[in-house]
């Protein structure tokens, strides 16, 4: 999905008081890419994410998505989005929680693995008829991403979803996010504070200022997955965010 803001700003309003969020700013992201958003907190970058998502109406300019208002793509489910909190049904077995947007939506024709074959590839069929609280938080947020997947979405929206993880339980799960997007396909939004992160997983870096948020840099990185965050490549693209951030 391609995704195109033209002078998109934000300012929320509150009584008499007004908070600037987003800076106007114009943007182009092609179809299949892997972008992520750092900045400092507060910034803006979920407050974006939110806009895209038709979550949130822009103060001014406009947000397409293939051409279309965010609207479009929200009514035909075509927005996975995945937070910090996997927000599983603690009720719901692992398998009915991924089914759950298939349920939620009998009509979505979209093109997609079925619950049983997505975790299989999150190597969680063992856990089908587990309830959440049983997992670990890893395993929560692996489910999460199955259910994300579940309807073939063509647009991931990512807002920090593996910042509450153990290092290595986060190294893992974005190695296999990774695959995913290779197998996949979508244009992937990522909302990181994590810069190395951001180094190892897209293939474009877009750094923001303090609020209200406007673009102060955008680093392509052409390099080829997996990426070693030691590599000397990833090391120098990791100084250069730094120095962005810093300035």
């Amino acid at each position: 999905m391609h995704i195109a803001l033209h002078q998109v700003s934000k300012t929320f309003v509150e009584r008499r008081a007004s908070l600037a969020a987003l800076s106007p700013l114009t943007l182009e992201i092609p179809s299949g890419s892997f972008v992520a958003l750092i900045g400092p907190s507060g910034c803006g970058k979920s407050t974006l994410l939110r806009l895209i998502a038709d979550q949130l109406r822009p103060t001014s300019g406009a947000v397409q998505l293939d051409g279309a208002p965010p609207a479009q793509a929200r009514r035909s489910k075509a927005i996975g989005w995945m937070a910090q909190s996997p927000a599983l049904l603690p009720w719901a077995t692992v398998l009915d929680n991924v089914r759950l947007p298939r349920h939620l939506n009998p009509a979505q024709q979209r093109p997609a693995p079925t619950p049983e074959a997505l975790l299989e590839m999150m190597e969680l069929s063992a856990f089908a008829g587990a309830y959440p609280h049983t997992l670990s938080g890893g395993m929560q947020q692996r489910v999460a991403l199955a259910r994300t997947l579940a309807i073939g979405a063509p647009l991931w929206l990512m807002d920090e979803p593996f910042a509450a993880l153990d290092e290595l339980t986060r190294e893992t799960l974005t190695e296999e996010l990774l695959t995913l997007w290779t197998h996949f396909g979508p244009t992937v939004l990522w909302v990181t504070h994590n810069i190395p992160e951001a180094a190892r997983l897209a293939d474009r870096v877009i750094v923001f200022t303090a609020r209200p948020g406007r673009i102060s840099a955008i680093v392509e990185v052409p390099l080829p997955h997996p990426r070693d965050a030691t590599a000397p490549e990833v090391v120098a693209v990791i100084r250069e965010l730094r120095q962005h951030l810093r300035a």
